[in-house]
């Protein structure tokens, strides 16, 4: 049993200081709960700056900073001097949160800081997409031999946790199939221009907006619902695949007449994941597909997400929620935090 957690932070952005403003709040409620102390001691992030406190960082006095544009160590109180491998080796941290930008072709720099921390025998909670899409297996491996968890609810549904809900509530069900929708910018795409924006009009909208970036490829030409696809298939069905053996199809090619088209007959374009346990294996796919009113992902608008689950025993299980956002990405290492918690207080 561990007498406390600590922290450290390999990327402060936005979901990182979720992070940090809902443990803020939350802390002293989850270290009565669980009966371990909870600090977040150390963060590096090559753009927001970089400290190491090892009796706690000031989150506040953080947060403040950040917001106001200032370097962390410029106002925080600790030591400066240090880099990502300063906090994986430091021997006061027992639990590195990577949230470094994904790269969904290479998996780092996550890829290298996620094995580095259970290398050296720390709990690990990610929401970077890269290194659990490309490098689960080996992660896992790994992580078992060091008798330490790897956790990564937020890479699937952000802070609708279909993993975890996969894994244990539908435990003992066969899952033959997951369809849904799990990339919010596309479904937002779609979504206005079901509602009569051109493609150009409502991608402008969505940068605006904050959902999609400035160069927007990951999520419309599905390499995002890819990545996605694959850590379903790889860690709730048990699978093997790589990049290349997911079909993708973005929605780039979708056109203003085909959805006035599906919109006139009752239909809808949505960017659906698949991941199919047939006789052949596991397959998967990432296309634009037309679904009708009696379909549940019909009513999944926005930037919300949605997975159905096909199992044996209770036919197609369906959840919804918010599949990406400051707060509720924040929500999901908070959710693998309390998982940790669990687990080390026995």
């Amino acid at each position: 049993m561990l007498k406390e957690i600590n922290i450290g932070m390999i990327g402060f952005g936005v979901v990182g200081q979720g992070f940090a403003e809902i443990l803020q709040r939350k802390r002293d409620e989850l270290s009565k709960k669980y009966g371990i102390p909870i600090k977040i001691c150390g963060i590096f992030d090559p753009v927001k700056g970089q400290i190491f406190e090892k009796k706690g960082i000031d989150l506040k006095k953080t947060l403040d900073a950040v917001g106001r544009g200032r370097k962390i160590q410029e106002v925080v109180k600790g030591i400066s001097d240090i880099d990502e491998d300063y906090l994986i080796k430091n021997e006061k941290i027992n639990l590195i949160v990577e949230v470094t930008p994904t790269n969904l072709k290479t998996g780092e720099p996550g890829y290298s800081h996620i094995k580095k921390a259970l290398q050296n025998g720390k709990h690990v909670i990610t929401t970077n997409k890269g290194p659990i899409a490309l490098y689960y297996k080996e992660l896992r491996k790994l992580a078992d031999k060091k008798g330490v968890c790897l956790k990564f609810e937020g890479t699937v549904l952000s802070g609708t946790p279909a993993i975890q809900f996969a894994l244990n509530e539908l435990a003992g069900c066969e899952i033959k199939e997951i369809r849904g929708i799990v990339n919010g910018t596309t479904n937002y795409i779609l979504t206005k221009m079901a509602s009569g924006l051109s493609y150009e009009e409502a991608l402008k909208e969505a940068q605006e907006k904050g959902y999609a970036e400035t160069n927007p490829e990951a999520d419309v030409e599905g390499y995002d619902a890819q990545a996605k696809a694959l850590i379903l298939a790889n860690v709730i069905l048990g699978s093997s695949l790589k990049p290349v053996d997911v079909e993708r199809i973005g929605i780039t090619k979708i056109t203003f007449d085909e959805v006035n088209k599906a919109r006139a007959a009752g239909k809808k374009y949505k960017l659906i994941v698949r991941v199919i346990k047939g006789e052949k294996g596991i397959t998967a796919s990432v296309k634009p597909e037309l679904v009708d009113s009696t379909d549940p992902l019909f009513h999944v608008d926005g930037v919300i997400n949605g997975l159905i689950f096909s199992t044996d025993h209770l036919g197609e299980v369906f959840i919804k929620g918010p599949g990406a956002g400051k707060i509720e990405t924040g929500q999901a290492i908070l959710h693998d935090l309390c998982s940790i918690l669990e687990s080390v207080k026995k």
